[in-house]
């Protein structure tokens, strides 16, 4: 059996990579923004429809062409958008009430659900270099993220259920934009942020006790950030589709666990949180396992070369 070779001789992967990197890096710092609204008084749900009302309204504005292809490919953007807003929701919601390491390690199951997902509905055989580079990346979360106090990582709780369907929904929206080849990365974010705001306004509505009518007030005093907020999300998704299209959906699945990492440095230097010895060993581990799947490719690689 022929062993993998370094990867050299496809470049475009390294600017898929660094589009997972980009959008990676977004997530592991957007929860500061919505900690802060929801203490301001601002509930997550209703952040979160409005942070991504404006992202459709920029997309809308920079990507309006997207919009031609909803109609060709409606029942797959649907589902994609669906299965995004799912993931936003869900995990928002679970992170702002339910306590964050348990979330954040139930939802970073992710590249486990994403192994079956992608041998059922792409074929994707996962390579003998994917399979450790997913040990590795899942025992680093585990490192990072562990605390023996909190028992075994089982969910226990309506919030932490929200975190593993969040996870289940992340690992099936990444599949399904990577089996999506026909659709532009534009369109797929533009369906995803469709999707977030569609389902964040039934849960806003069933969470948030204001009525409807204070809402507006609410929003007002945070509007500038929610805009800030909605620019990001949607520049980091088109990066994100860009690197889902190009990259096999397992493969990807480990280098979106860097998101980690930021989360931790975030969460020292901006919620004054400690960084201990086990958040440098775990994140060091995910690194490696990033490098790994990013230089290390089997010769058969599901990656999809750019023309």
């Amino acid at each position: 059996m022929q062993q993998p070779a370094l990867h050299k001789r496809q470049p475009f992967a390294f600017t898929a990579v660094a589009g997972l990197m980009i959008a990676s890096s977004s997530w592991g710092i957007i929860w500061y923004p919505y900690r802060a609204m929801e203490e301001a008084g601002l509930p997550a749900p209703i952040a979160t429809f409005c942070a991504y009302f404006v992202a459709v309204i920029f997309a809308s504005l920079f990507f309006g062409r997207a919009w031609r292809e909803f109609p060709r490919y409606a029942a797959s953007l649907f589902i994609i958008g669906l299965t995004a807003g799912i993931t936003n929701v869900a995990f928002l919601v679970a992170i702002m009430e339910a306590e964050v390491v348990r979330v954040v390690l139930l939802f970073y199951l992710a590249p486990l659900w994403t192994i079956p997902l992608a041998r059922v509905l792409l074929n994707e055989k996962i390579s003998a270099v994917g399979i450790l580079a997913i040990i590795i990346a899942m025992s680093g979360a585990i490192v990072m993220l562990w605390r023996p106090e909190l028992g075994a990582p089982l969910p226990n709780s309506p919030h932490e259920w929200l975190g593993v369907l969040g996870g289940l929904a992340f690992a099936l929206s990444n599949v399904l934009v990577r089996r999506e080849t026909r659709a532009t990365p534009e369109a797929k974010s533009l369906a995803g942020a469709l999707g977030v705001v569609m389902v964040a306004i039934p849960v806003a509505l069933y969470l948030v006790k204001s009525p409807v009518a204070v809402w507006p007030q609410l929003v007002a005093p945070h509007g500038l950030l929610i805009i800030i907020v909605g620019i990001v999300m949607m520049s980091s998704s088109v990066a994100m589709q860009y690197g889902l299209t190009i990259l096999s959906a397992n493969r990807a699945a480990v280098i979106l666990l860097f998101e980690l990492i930021v989360a931790a440095i975030a969460a020292h230097y901006l919620a004054n949180e400690v960084t201990r010895l086990q958040e440098w060993v775990g994140g060091s581990m995910i690194v490696a396992a990033g490098l790994l799947v990013t230089f290390w490719v089997p010769k058969n690689s599901a990656d999809t070369p750019t023309p």
